[in-house]
């Protein structure tokens, strides 16, 4: 057995090396029977609570964490489904592909609404919303915007603060800004607006929202739009220096989803993990420690999981869009 177990970490030793992890983490004892891995966009440190509180009852289970980028996770995943046993990502589009193309494993008997479920194989579990992200020096005895046309005003008004000091997502690399580009563009023309005027300001392009929120806070950047406002305000320690604004003309937010994969080979442990995360919310006195923004229950977000989230993952309306985009923000 032991030897099984030496084998078993050299095989993750050498898919570690072959893929760039941004973070990677076991949780539990390194010698249990059983191993969940979990494959996910969500920082470490957000995602860690809902791990340690699974493992609190299961001492013969460990799990190992493994940490990418939406674009990134959704091509490893598909590259080989059987590597992992849970699928965690804020790209609602993507998941939603790998689900409706029977990616995912049913999970049945939960308690969770239907809206924030897809046929019991995708589950949401948070509400979160894009935010813009200011810090509040470069606002000093001027009005912060409170919605992307005055945003787009203050950027005209003073070009001068802002010259490539506004952040904002690259979304031919990452998923999650690809999802938020794309509905913000359904949504308003504003959208197209603001983004010629960050190109025309040398906009800065980012993977992801905790790069775009430590450029913030280092002052390197002025403006971050589109960023995870969960992470944002998850910055206690930045509190005196940036300020998340949630639009006031429209809201984007998206639901960060699970689901099990359909080629694990510990199917009885993956479905166990989806009811201890759609459980958590459900236990008043758990909900009040969950580590990031809960669902909210009094609606349905503005990016639902339906099929129209599939509709800008064709390729011919993907290829136009990123034209569109980079003619717009690259100038």
């Amino acid at each position: 057995m032991r030897y099984i177990f030496v084998l078993i970490a050299a095989l993750w030793a050498q898919m570690a090396i072959a893929q760039d992890w941004e973070d990677q983490r076991l949780f539990g004892d390194a010698q249990a029977v059983q191993t969940l891995r979990i494959l996910s966009n969500t920082d470490t440190r957000f995602f860690a609570p809902i791990i340690d509180s699974f493992l609190a009852a299961r001492p013969d289970v460990a799990v190992t964490y493994l940490v990418t980028g939406s674009a990134d996770l959704y091509d490893v995943f598909r590259a080989d489904p059987a590597d992992f046993d849970i699928v965690i990502s804020s790209a609602m589009d993507l998941q939603f592909k790998l689900a409706n193309d029977g990616f995912a494993l049913a999970v049945e008997g939960t308690d969770h609404p239907t809206w924030a479920q897809w046929r019991h194989s995708l589950f949401a579990f948070s509400t979160e919303p894009a935010a813009i992200a200011v810090n509040r020096a470069a606002f000093d005895r001027v009005p912060l915007p409170a919605s992307r046309q005055e945003l787009i005003q203050a950027l005209r008004a003073r070009p001068e603060v802002f010259r490539g000091r506004i952040g904002t997502y690259d979304v031919r690399q990452s998923g999650l800004g690809y999802l938020f580009a794309t509905q913000d563009a359904r949504a308003s023309e504003t959208y197209w607006r603001l983004t010629e005027v960050m190109g025309a300001l040398d906009a800065q392009l980012y993977c992801c929202s905790g790069a775009m929120i430590d450029d913030l806070v280092s002052g390197k950047i002025a403006v971050a739009y589109n960023v995870l406002g969960s992470y944002a305000s998850a910055r206690t320690d930045a509190a005196a220096q940036i300020e998340v604004i949630l639009p006031s003309d429209f809201p984007t937010t998206m639901m960060r989803s699970a689901f099990v994969s359909r080629d694990t080979d510990q199917p009885d442990l993956g479905r166990a993990f989806i009811h201890h995360l759609t459980d958590l919310q459900s236990d008043p006195v758990r909900a009040a420690t969950f580590p990031l923004p809960a669902l909210d229950q009094s609606g349905q977000p503005a990016i639902t999981l339906d099929p129209a989230l599939m509709t800008y993952l064709d390729r011919l309306k993907r290829r136009t869009f990123l034209q569109e985009w980079e003619s717009a923000i690259i100038q």
